[in-house]
């Protein structure tokens, strides 16, 4: 019998993200409205919805371990044309490499035997649990790979984001009180 693990973005990041997302857009159709802009409220509403669907596509993001390799993979009502996800064998696994971001953290990539790069999952919740695994099905020394982003940044984030959401309500109500 095969065992495999799978682990999803953290629930923090989804929900973080997901409601920022919220808070940036949700007052743009009511300013439309307010100001007369040329764009109809309705299409943004459109375009909102829209990108809300996008945005929770990604974020449906999941890694799958197993006895045979580490697979990203997406929900499966996800278009493979969007968000294609990727599979890798343990055995092909060569090393994996550090990547200093523009913003000066560190990502890492599996490279594999044919010298292919693959992102390294570092949002999931369970990530710890995750590397030790990969340590073990590839024999790389994982003790300093580390999570992009701590779990207080996005706590931050979302405290932010919640009070972004009571400028919202300002905003609309008082939109929707002098129009």
């Amino acid at each position: 019998m095969e065992t495999s693990s799978v682990f999803r973005l953290s629930p923090l990041i989804r929900i973080t993200l997901l409601s920022l997302y919220v808070a940036l857009t949700l007052p743009l159709p009511f300013l439309a409205d307010f100001t007369n802009a040329p764009v109809p409220p309705g299409l943004l509403w459109v375009g909102i919805s829209c990108g809300f669907v996008i945005l929770y596509a990604v974020l449906t993001e999941r890694v799958i371990l197993n006895e045979e390799g580490i697979q990203v993979a997406y929900a499966a009502w996800v278009p493979k044309f969007f968000r294609k996800g990727w599979c890798l064998p343990w055995s092909e696994v060569q090393q994996l490499k550090p990547r200093t971001t523009g913003q000066g953290g560190i990502v890492y990539y599996f490279v594999s035997q044919d010298q292919k790069a693959y992102l390294l999952p570092m949002r999931i919740a369970g990530f710890a649990r995750f590397v030790r695994t990969v340590q073990e099905k590839t024999g790389i020394d994982t003790t300093d790979v580390y999570p992009l982003s701590q779990p207080w940044m996005y706590l931050i984030l979302l405290l932010f984001t919640l009070l972004m959401f009571l400028v919202d309500g300002w905003t609309i109500l008082t939109a929707m009180t002098v129009s």
